[in-house]
């Protein structure tokens, strides 16, 4: 992933210190793009170790709709756990946009299943969009959604996925969002009966913690290592089916993990 270990220097030696809502302060460049092509292995960084058991967690509890911490808290997964309430709840996030967006006649959308339904009957449509910035909710949210806008794009039986992140904290949470959104793009893929093509992923505000500027430059000294490989279970073709048993990572070999402190 040398393109991510490009950006983190782009930063570190052309962006701009910022104060910011958590009173840490950034680093941060606005307007950047990356670009990696699924079909040459699943982009988990490997100059770090990224805890793909999260990854996998997390994004099955985005596809339950699902809002509060107990099912992460229950599977070993804590990620969440700084902007729960005492009794687990976040608000209205990123599962209750996708799965049930509120419509002003008192109706929901499942937009999961709507951007399934019309990637198969109507593959070369440019509304094929999820949102999760719904303006009249974000009041309700405890963090607004940062990951909040990804277009898919089917072109020669490739499935593609463009994210637009309006703010990316890269040594943290970025790494996460790139592995997610690729996981998401194999899932819808396979369920459509389509390879995997591009993640694309831009970004408004990216940027460092001032607090991270160390571990940052630690794993800046490292060489990225051969990429590991994404295996789904080929049985299942309902995306609501798919259980953390059915995704597996294969040869992923990264240097050690790096703890940096989250800013909240």
């Amino acid at each position: 992933m040398k393109a991510y270990l490009e950006l983190l220097q782009t930063i570190l030696s052309k962006g701009s210190d910022r104060m910011d809502r958590t009173g840490t302060g950034t680093r941060a460049l606005f307007g950047y793009q990356l670009r990696h092509d699924l079909s040459q292995g699943f982009p988990l960084l490997t100059t770090k170790k990224v805890h793909f058991k999260s990854v996998v967690y997390e994004l099955l509890w985005l596809l339950k709709g699902d809002t509060n911490v107990a099912y992460l808290q229950q599977n070993g997964v804590r990620i969440w756990d700084e902007w729960a309430d005492a009794q687990g709840e976040l608000g209205p996030i990123y599962g209750k946009q996708w799965r049930a967006w509120a419509n002003p006649d008192g109706s929901q959308t499942d937009q999961i299943s709507e951007l399934i339904a019309q990637i198969k009957s109507n593959p070369y449509s440019r509304r094929l969009l999820l949102s999760a910035w719904n303006v009249s909710d974000i009041p309700q949210m405890s963090l607004a959604p940062c990951h909040c806008l990804a277009q898919f794009f089917v072109c020669d039986n490739k499935l593609s996925c463009q994210l637009y992140q309006r703010s990316g904290d890269v040594f943290l949470g970025v790494p996460f969002n790139l592995a997610s959104y690729s996981l998401l793009t194999h899932l819808i893929a396979q369920v459509c009966g389509l390879q995997v093509g591009d993640f694309v992923h831009t970004f408004g505000d990216v940027h460092l913690y001032h607090n991270h500027f160390e571990q940052a430059k630690i794993q800046l000294q490292r060489s990225p290592t051969a990429l590991p490989t994404l295996q789904l279970n080929p049985e299942i073709q309902d995306i609501f089916s798919f259980q953390y048993e059915d995704i597996k990572l294969l040869n992923y070999n990264p240097q050690a993990g790096i703890k940096a402190a989250v800013s909240v």
